[in-house]
């Protein structure tokens, strides 16, 4: 059975910072890609940023140049370092992983961010 395990997730002040893990464990189909979704309350979800087993990096519009992935292949990990938070990245995180096979998601983290 596969589990991805995210931590991280926290209450920080407008302007900070956070570092979002997710490792993923368990037998599975070759992972292509793993990233980040989020979804705020009433809101639909979001890509925040995905990479690719060959670590090419895409963002969201909304945290390009703040947000930074970054993978571990040989732990099945995948990091994000959030910097300069704004209230509006408040939402639920969710880690995911593209394999050759099914999809596999987190169970999500909360990050807050306050004004």
């Amino acid at each position: 059975q596969v589990q991805l395990v995210e931590s991280g997730g926290g209450l920080v002040q407008a302007g900070g910072s956070l570092r979002l893990s997710c490792a993923a464990s368990g037998s599975m189909f070759s992972i292509n890609a793993m990233g980040w979704y989020r979804q705020a309350p009433g809101k639909e979800r979001e890509l925040v940023a995905v990479v690719t087993d060959g670590g090419t990096a895409d963002y969201g519009d909304s945290v390009k140049g703040r947000f930074t992935i970054s993978r571990d292949n040989a732990k099945n990990a995948v990091y994000l370092q959030m910097n300069s938070l704004k209230p509006e990245d408040t939402a639920v995180y969710y880690c995911f992983v593209l394999s050759a096979g099914p999809d596999y998601w987190g169970q999500g983290t909360q990050v807050t961010v306050s004004s």
